[in-house]
């Protein structure tokens, strides 16, 4: 017998319970970690990209802001077609299209092919993370277990391992070979994960459920099992995928630059808006079913908390790390150092907080952690002693590890099984679009130079954000039954 049969028993006696496929894990966590490490990566190669390219600061940062746009659209949408087609093939596809940024960008003549594949990387990077959440979702039907908790907090704490170790590769690599060694790391890896998705991702997710499974499935994935539903080439939304486009472009485009010249973006938005929901509320088969995700409270209290807690979590990557720059005079490798007990804590938290399971003591944790970071920030100066900085971002730490893990064990529990993919990437986006508020919220706040007062204005808008946070736990009732089983009992 495999690993992926699930075991035969005898009229009368109790099913044993299969164990998760652990072949899936590592081109799940690879694939899941390809966009966040080349969201790191690229930090410390700004500079040297700037000075070979004959680039400003504020051309080069379109390097971060192509992958960020990018991503924030593709992730849903390849979700969707994930929900639809299946993890393997939209994985494969995009694998490849990371070695394929990678040869581009390696290869880059100026600064806007470079721009174009980070473009291109950013797509190639949306399937890793709803596909692993999709093969989790049909294990965890396959196996009878309602939620593979041990394989989330493995996803959980990959992704922060990169966020430790994104920035110092970069700079190695970039001592090493310049910075376009920062592109050409995408060939092995984008040859890893296709090989590896090609010879352990299964060619089709498991369909025949044994009856006692398949009786629970939920009413819309029954429809969309059944024989007489249309195949997937007719379930595909492109109107609701190019509204949804037009929505979020537009959207993001004036929260990284909210000048006064950008006007007619928020309007713009707002009647995208007004156009994607009246088509998806009348489309046979909508990209995302307004309807069921309207009636979904607790999946839409859970983005916005996921959009409160990254206007946190990047203000503090990006904004104080600035301060410490400039503000507190700090060297750049030093700034990141002081950083980097942030996610080490972040990593702990996230493997004592899966081994418990209970989503609703993570959230209340993290709210917790956000909002005395953030006091603790008003306390800082420029002549705070240093340990003072390590303290701060030790105290970080917490609602690093405890959010992005409860965020991401909701959306599992939470969402529609049939739109698993779709609905993962929602949350991808959710996160990007905190980003954004932050970027905007530590430009609005610092101006030409990041002092102690533009650093103590950012503290501000950033405990704004976590009490937010605090309270859509705190009123939120559906987040008192809801759990993972504990990891250690896997």
């Amino acid at each position: 017998m495999t690993e992926r049969e699930t075991v035969a028993t005898a009229p009368g006696k109790p099913a044993e319970t299969a164990a998760i496929d652990r072949r899936l894990v590592p081109p799940m966590v690879l694939g899941s970690v390809l966009n966040p490490i080349n969201s790191t990566i690229i930090a410390v190669a700004l500079v040297p990209i700037g000075a070979a390219l004959g680039a400003s600061p504020a051309q080069t940062a379109w390097l971060v802001s192509a992958l960020y746009l990018a991503t924030a659209l593709g992730q849903p949408v390849v979700g969707r077609l994930i929900d639809l087609f299946g993890p393997r093939r939209l994985f494969l596809a995009s694998t490849s299209l990371v070695g394929v940024a990678g040869v581009v960008g390696t290869l880059a003549p100026d600064l806007g092919t470079l721009i174009a594949a980070r473009v291109v990387l950013g797509f190639g990077t949306c399937a890793g993370y709803p596909a692993a959440m999709a093969l989790l979702r049909a294990e965890a039907r396959r196996t009878g277990q309602g939620s593979p908790a041990g394989v989330l907090t493995l996803l959980a704490v990959a992704n922060q391992t990169v966020a430790v170790i994104g920035p110092l590769l970069g700079g190695l690599l970039t001592g090493l070979g310049g910075w376009r060694s920062t592109f050409a790391l995408n060939i092995p890896l984008s040859l890893l994960a296709v090989t590896l998705g090609a010879l352990r991702l299964p060619k089709q997710l498991p369909e025949d459920l044994p009856e006692d499974l398949s009786k629970d499935l939920p009413k819309q994935e029954k429809q969309e099992r059944s024989s007489d539903a249309p195949g997937p080439l007719h379930r595909i939304d492109l109107p609701g995928m190019a509204l949804f486009a037009a929505l979020l472009l537009s959207l993001l485009l004036f929260l990284m630059h909210p000048h006064a010249d950008r006007w007619y973006l928020p309007p713009l938005t707002l009647a995208a808006a007004v156009a994607f929901t009246v088509r998806e509320r009348r489309a046979a088969h909508p990209f995302i079913d307004v309807k069921v995700l309207g009636g979904n409270t607790p999946l839409l209290a859970t983005y916005a908390r996921a959009l409160a807690a990254y206007v946190v979590a990047y203000a503090f990557l990006y904004g104080f790390a600035q301060w410490t720059e400039e503000g507190f005079g700090l060297s750049p490798l030093q700034a990141g150092l002081v950083q980097a007990p942030t996610f080490l804590v972040g990593i702990g938290v996230s493997v004592l907080a899966g081994r418990r399971g209970g989503i609703r003591a993570m959230l209340l944790t993290g709210a917790v952690g956000q909002i005395a970071a953030c006091l603790l920030m008003l306390a800082l100066g420029g002549h705070s002693p240093l340990w003072e900085l390590l303290v701060l971002a030790v105290v970080f730490g917490i609602p690093q590890g405890a959010n992005g893990l409860a965020l991401q064990n909701s959306v599992f529990l939470q969402s529609d099984p049939a739109r698993t993919g779709s609905s993962a990437g929602l949350l991808r986006t959710f996160a990007y679009l905190g980003s954004m508020v932050a970027a905007a919220a530590t430009a609005a706040a610092y101006g030409p130079h990041a002092g102690t007062a533009g650093m103590h204005q950012l503290a501000w808008i950033m405990l704004a954000a976590a009490v937010l946070f605090l309270l859509l736990t705190v009123f939120d009732r559906t987040l008192r039954g809801l759990r993972t089983p504990p990891a250690a009992a896997r």
